[in-house]
């Protein structure tokens, strides 16, 4: 595995990734969001609405992003993203993501 900076984007280009068909640049767009767009309202409903994609690897980032957002925000709604986190719990492709994010929601918050 090799270690890559989380590069900020802009809005406007992060919601042209995010309305793409190119699964790799949704993820790669939620984890830059997450990391530093200011609005963690905006990222969370990101991260909430990607959560229910049809791919895997889409619901695994937004599942680890909605527990990154509670370690660098410190504020997540919680009963929404509980929700959806125990949800994933029983998608065998996304339960492990999403028991770390549940982790990282109890430890941060």
């Amino acid at each position: 595995m090799r270690y890559e900076d989380v590069l900020p984007i802009s809005r406007k280009e992060a919601e042209t990734a995010l309305f793409s068909n190119d699964d790799m640049a949704i993820c790669d767009t939620l984890i830059r969001i997450t990391y530093h767009d200011s609005d963690w309202k905006w990222a969370q409903a990101q991260c909430l609405n990607f959560g229910k994609h049809p791919m895997p690897e889409v619901r695994r980032s937004a599942a680890t992003c909605l527990g990154h957002l509670a370690r660098i925000h410190g504020v997540l709604d919680i009963d929404v993203v509980c929700s959806l986190l125990n949800e994933l719990l029983k998608d065998s492709d996304v339960s492990g993501y999403a028991q770390n994010a549940l982790d990282d929601i109890d430890i941060y918050l």
